[in-house]
């Protein structure tokens, strides 16, 4: 058979203007038009045309950069610079543009602010085009590992192990230093000892800020490459990182607000989330939903007093475990005598305040009808007898766990699914996202914000098309 074969020497006539480089219908067209329609006072970013000193290049056109960047999973600012050169979409999108890495390094560092800002903007631009409804939201987190090694996080057990292991280095140098300077004073192995002594008090004076720093601030450990991040428990293991934060809305799962977060858990994050989503949408949402991760009675209160339809099981409902013949669920609660009723009939009156727990304990008054009770040892082995702990707002999870359970909850809650894990597959998969280029919790916030307008405006080109897209944000 006939094969074709390349030819290096074979002239072609390129197009004489950029604007011929790529199709009307390329989606770098519809990342061009998004970031025009960008209102770059709103991000943060001045426009001075009269600046003194050197030229700067056009904010909007580094945006556009970064934007396109991202969508592609192009986040190093050396695979950004090479682009610009090799890549047509990159040159047509820069109009011949071609900063370098540290330019674009230096600009992605300078605006964090406004980079945070621009999934705002991109969120209402949707709402503007009725992409995003805002009646039911969908809250999600998911862990990302931070751009510091785990090796790097200290704690007060291992900062003391280090200064004495460091001290006794230290001691053992100066004792040799005092042996080689009896023997021989022009010795080369003493500049080396010196050195190595310099260097083990640096290491030894930053161990010991460390230190002062941990206790400052009542912190468990720190960080030294990145001291915002924290070290976090996931599937591939044990590293420093964050939480992101995306808050989904049911139509076509667009993102209406991300955050990032330094907690290892999403507990206390379900009312923050959604109030953030609000002052985007200017309006509260009907349906608020998420995974048990988020089930916190005080959290999903703060929704749930707004009027708003909050649909978040319990740690119990999803773990579908039998309940034990004597946990809590089987004592009545008697709320007229503010006492609970064991299976046996005994009464456990009001006991007093946990503070540290933040809950009310009910324990039974005579301990000897529950050593004497033939489920001894089953209901409970205390000797003082059974003690039941009871939120102060119990009868709200009760409320919410039934509401959970409706056949219209349930149906809310398996879209969840669908709508809200998308985006951290996208991201994580698709795109490639590991790990966060940038450090500090404004860094990590402004490339969330960053990857989330990457994949609302993948969903758009795919929903709209890219011309009629172009079309209604050019107008």
């Amino acid at each position: 058979m006939a094969y074709r074969y390349g030819d290096r020497y074979q002239m072609n006539l390129f197009p004489q203007s950029i604007e011929d480089y790529v199709a009307p219908d390329d989606p770098v067209r519809a990342y061009d038009a998004f970031v025009e329609s960008l209102d770059l006072a709103e991000l943060g970013i001045a426009i001075d045309e009269n600046q003194v000193g050197n030229p700067e290049y056009e904010p909007r056109a580094m945006i556009k950069l970064l934007v396109y960047g991202y969508s592609y999973g192009i986040r190093s600012s050396r695979k950004l610079e090479r682009a610009t050169y090799h890549n047509v979409s990159f040159i047509w999108l820069m109009g011949g543009l071609k900063p370098d890495h540290k330019t674009i390094a230096r600009f992605r560092t300078d605006n964090k602010r406004a980079l945070k800002n621009t999934l705002q903007q991109c969120a209402r631009l949707c709402i503007k085009l009725g992409l995003i409804e805002g009646n039911t939201l969908f809250v999600d987190g998911s862990k990302i590992r931070a751009n510091a090694s785990i090796e790097n996080t200290w704690t007060q057990e291992k900062c003391e192990r280090y200064l004495k292991n460091i001290d006794e280095q230290i001691e053992s140098i100066l004792t040799e230093c005092d042996d080689i300077d009896e023997q021989e004073q022009n010795n080369d192995s003493l500049v080396k000892l010196k050195e190595d002594l310099k260097n083990k008090e640096a290491l030894q004076s930053k161990i010991q800020d460390i230190v002062k720093e941990l206790k400052n601030q009542g912190l468990q450990s720190i960080n030294s490459t990145d001291p915002e991040c924290v070290k976090m428990k996931g599937r591939q293991g044990t590293h420093s990182g964050y939480s992101g934060q995306i808050v989904v809305d049911e139509k076509h799962g667009l993102i209406i607000n991300s955050d990032v977060v330094n907690d290892n858990n999403d507990r206390k994050q379900f009312a923050g989330q959604v109030e953030q989503a609000h002052e985007v949408l200017e309006r509260p949402c009907q349906t608020a939903c998420a995974d048990a991760g988020y089930a916190n009675t005080d959290e999903l209160a703060k929704i749930d007093g707004q009027g708003i339809t909050v649909i978040v099981p319990s740690q119990e409902q999803t773990s579908q475990q039998n309940v034990e013949p004597f946990a809590k669920e089987q004592f009545t609660h008697d709320s007229r005598n503010d006492c609970y009723v064991c299976p046996q009939g005994h009464r456990l009156p009001y006991s007093h305040f946990d503070k540290e727990k933040n809950m009310d304990v009910y324990s039974i008054s005579n301990r000897n009808l529950c050593r004497s009770c033939e489920h001894f040892g089953l209901c409970t082995t205390s000797r003082n007898g059974r003690r039941i702990k009871r939120l102060q707002n119990e009868e709200t999870r009760k409320r919410l766990e039934a509401n959970y359970t409706t056949k219209e909850s349930q149906a809310i809650f398996r879209l969840r699914k669908q709508r809200v894990e998308l985006p951290f597959g996208h991201i994580k998969r698709n795109l490639g996202v590991t790990a966060f280029l940038l450090r500090g919790l404004d860094g990590v916030n402004a490339e969330m914000s960053l990857l989330s307008s990457c994949f609302n405006l993948s969903r758009m080109i795919s929903i709209v098309g890219v011309p009629l897209l172009v079309a209604k944000l050019m107008s």
